[in-house]
C-alpha cells in the first residue's frame, strides 16, 4: 500500500546553477551539431523500411475509420479512462493530506522502469507514473478492441501502438524521471552533456541512423575472451568457415557432430564464455565437434541464394568425413541455421543420403504461418522497399534486422539504454550477450529475398515440394532421422507454439522439448544452471496447447535430457581426434577470421 513519504524528492539544496546553466548553454549549442550531423548523415544512411511512416500511417487511418463507425465504443472508452483518472487525482490528494491510499494502477510485476523508490514514495512521480500506466492502459485496450479491421491491420496497429507507448514513458524524459532530474541536479548538468556526445558517437558510428551502443564495444574480442575453446578452422568457401574443436576427453565418440548456426547473428552465441559454452560442454561429453562460422558479406555476395547456403552445409559434411574419415554425424541446429538444416537433410533424403544420424533444432520455424510479431514486417510493401534498398547495395545491412529484433523488447533493449547512455550520462556495462546481440550481420540480397517471401510470406517450406533447392523439390516429410525440437516459452522471435509445428512435418521418430526464458537464455542454458528448468511429454499430438497440457516440468537445463537423447547415435568411443589428423590440414586458429568481421566496421 502506498504511504505519503516524500523522502526520495529530488534535492536541489547542494546544485551549483552557476554549472547548470554554463552546462545547459553547452546543450543547447551541442544539440544543434547532433542535429546539423544527424541530417547530414542522412543523406547517406539508410532509412530503416520496417518503420516506413507512410505505410505505418495507412494502418491507423484504417484505425481510425473503423472507430469513427463505432463512436459508442470511443466514448465508452473516454468515459472510462476519465473515471480512473478522477479516481486517481482523489487518491493522490489522499497522499498529499498524509493520508494512505491504494494505488489506483500498477506497473506490472515485470516493468523495470518503475523499480526507483520515488516513483513510489514520492507523490508526485507516484502521481505521474499512474497517469501514464493508466493512459497507456487506455489507448491500448481501445486499440485492441476496434473490430472490422483484419488480422494484419490489428497486429499492426497493435504492435505500433505499444511502441508509441513505450516511447512516451515519463522514464524517458529528464522532468519526469526522479531518478535523471536528482543526477542532473547533482551533476549541474554533466550528464546531460555526456549523454549528448553518447549521442553523437552512436550517429557516428550508426553512418546517420541512432546505433544506440548495448555494451562496451572494446571490451570483448573473439578468441580472446570469448569464443575460447580451442580449434582449428579445417574448411573454407566463400560462405562459411568449419571449425573442428580440439578434445578434452581421450575417447570421443565415433560419430562427430556438427552444429549449424544462423548467420543473423555470428556462431559464438554457442561458445561465449567457457562457463556457459554449448561447444565446451559437448567437447567434455566426450563428441568431436564442428561448427559453421558464415561469412560477413557484402555486395560481392549479393546473388548468392539459400541453396548456396544449403550446399555450404552438405561441403561441410563432405569436409567432416575427409577430417574424421566418419561419414555418419549428428547435428544441431539454432533459428535460422535449424530451418536450414532440416531443408539440408530433406535435400539428401530425396537423394538417399541418410549420413545425418540425428537432429535437434533449437528454436527453429518450420511453419510461418504465426510468426509472433515479427509477421508485422512481413508485408508486401515492406517487401518491396527493402529489396529496392538491397538492390542498391547487394545486401541487407545488419543494422536494420538489429533494430527489429530491438523494437520486440523495445523496454529493454532500446529505452533503458537511451536513459542509461543519454539522460544519465553513463557508459553501458560492459556485457557478453549484448555484444553478442550487437554483432549481426549483413545477409546477402537474393537469400534475403528468397527466405523472406518463400517462407515467411508464402509458408512454402511446410508444403511438400513448395520449395526447390538445387534443383531438388524439398519435403520435409521425407526426412526419417530422428529429430528433437527444443523451443523455449517465452521466445518473442521463434514462438514455441509456432516451432511446435515440425513434429508434424518431419516423417521421422520425433521429440519436443519446451524450455523456460526466451530465444537465447533457453537454449543457453548450462548443464550446471538450476535456472528456468523444462517441459517434457514422450507425445506430441497435433496440437501444442494439448502437448503442454500433458507435459511434466523437469527443474535445472535441458541439457543433460538431450544428452541422454543423443548418446545412442554417437557411436562407440574410440581414441580422442585432433583437428590436422585426417586429410584436412588447419588454415587458422579457431575461431577463426570469419567471426572477425563486423558489419559496422
Amino acid at each position: 500500500m502506498a504511504t505519503s513519504t516524500t523522502t526520495s524528492t529530488p534535492d536541489a539544496k547542494s546544485t551549483d546553477f552557476n554549472k547548470l546553466a554554463q552546462n545547459l548553454s553547452k546543450i543547447v549549442e551541442q544539440s544543434q551539431r547532433v542535429l546539423q550531423e544527424y541530417l547530414k548523415r542522412q543523406e547517406h544512411g539508410d532509412p530503416l523500411p520496417f518503420v516506413d511512416p507512410v505505410l505505418i500511417g495507412k494502418s491507423f487511418q484504417d484505425l481510425f475509420q473503423h472507430l469513427l463507425k463505432d463512436p459508442d465504443q470511443l466514448i465508452q472508452a473516454q468515459t472510462e479512462f476519465w473515471k480512473r483518472s478522477l479516481d486517481l487525482w482523489q487518491a493522490a490528494s489522499k497522499r498529499m493530506l498524509g493520508q494512505e491510499s491504494p494505488p489506483v494502477i500498477q506497473a506490472s510485476p515485470g516493468d523495470k522502469r518503475f523499480k526507483d523508490a520515488p516513483w513510489t514514495e514520492n507523490v508526485v512521480f507516484d502521481f505521474i507514473k499512474q497517469s501514464y500506466l493508466l493512459a497507456a492502459d487506455s489507448l491500448q485496450g481501445l486499440v485492441n478492441q476496434v473490430e472490422g479491421l483484419d488480422d494484419k491491420t490489428a497486429r499492426k496497429v497493435q504492435f505500433y501502438t505499444r511502441q508509441f507507448v513505450d516511447a512516451m514513458a515519463p522514464t524517458n524524459f529528464v522532468l519526469t524521471n526522479p531518478t535523471v532530474l536528482q543526477a542532473t541536479l547533482d551533476s549541474g548538468g554533466d550528464n546531460l552533456v555526456k549523454g549528448l556526445q553518447n549521442m553523437l558517437a552512436d550517429l557516428e558510428r550508426g553512418r546517420g541512423q541512432l546505433q544506440i551502443k548495448m555494451t562496451d564495444l572494446k571490451a570483448f574480442t573473439p578468441g580472446e575472451n570469448i569464443a575460447v575453446t580451442p580449434g582449428k578452422v579445417v574448411f573454407q568457401n566463400d560462405l562459411l568457415q568449419l571449425i573442428q574443436y580440439a578434445p578434452s576427453t581421450p575417447t570421443v565418440h565415433q560419430r562427430p557432430f556438427l552444429f549449424v548456426s544462423p548467420w543473423i547473428n555470428k556462431f559464438y552465441i554457442m561458445d561465449m564464455r567457457p562457463k556457459n559454452s554449448m561447444v565446451k560442454w559437448m567437447v567434455d561429453q566426450g563428441f568431436t565437434v564442428f561448427m559453421t562460422s558464415w561469412v560477413n558479406p557484402d555486395e560481392r555476395l549479393a546473388n548468392k541464394q539459400f541453396e548456396d547456403y544449403m550446399l555450404s552445409i552438405v561441403a561441410a559434411l563432405d569436409a567432416i568425413e575427409q577430417a574424421t574419415g566418419e561419414r555418419e554425424v549428428n547435428t544441431a541446429g539454432y533459428c535460422l541455421g535449424g530451418t536450414l538444416l532440416l531443408s539440408t537433410l530433406a535435400y539428401l533424403a530425396a537423394q538417399g543420403d541418410q549420413r545425418v544420424q540425428s537432429a535437434i533444432c533449437f528454436a527453429c520455424m518450420t511453419d510461418f504461418s504465426a510468426p509472433g510479431e515479427l509477421e508485422v514486417f512481413i508485408d508486401e510493401e515492406l517487401i518491396t522497399l527493402l529489396e529496392k534498398q538491397m538492390g542498391e547495395r547487394g545486401y541487407l545491412d545488419g543494422s536494420q534486422m538489429a533494430g527489429v529484433f530491438s523494437m520486440l523488447r523495445a523496454n529493454d533493449l532500446i529505452w533503458y539504454f537511451v536513459v542509461n547512455n543519454y539522460l544519465l550520462g553513463n557508459d553501458p556495462y560492459p556485457f557478453d550477450l549484448l555484444y553478442w546481440n550487437s554483432d549481426s550481420t549483413r545477409m546477402p540480397r537474393d537469400m534475403h529475398s528468397f527466405y523472406v517471401r518463400n517462407m515467411y510470406q508464402k509458408n512454402l517450406l511446410r508444403e511438400p515440394g513448395g520449395i526447390t533447392l538445387a534443383g531438388v523439390p524439398i519435403d520435409l516429410g521425407q526426412i526419417k532421422t530422428p529429430v528433437c525440437f527444443l523451443s523455449a516459452y517465452e521466445d518473442h522471435i521463434a514462438p514455441w507454439t509456432s516451432t511446435y509445428a515440425g513434429t508434424q512435418l518431419v516423417g521421422g521418430p520425433v521429440k519436443f522439448v519446451l524450455s523456460g526464458s526466451g530465444h537465447i537464455a533457453g537454449v543457453i542454458n548450462p548443464a550446471s544452471s538450476d535456472k528456468y528448468g523444462f517441459w517434457l511429454n514422450p507425445n506430441t499430438p497435433p496440437n501444442p496447447d494439448d502437448w503442454f497440457k500433458d507435459a511434466v516440468k523437469q527443474e535445472g537445463s535441458w541439457w543433460p535430457d538431450w544428452l541422454e537423447w543423443l548418446k545412442p547415435h554417437a557411436g562407440p568411443p574410440i581414441p580422442a581426434r585432433t583437428p590436422g589428423d585426417g586429410k584436412l590440414k588447419p588454415i587458422e586458429a579457431a575461431p577463426g577470421s570469419y567471426v572477425k568481421m563486423r558489419y559496422d566496421q
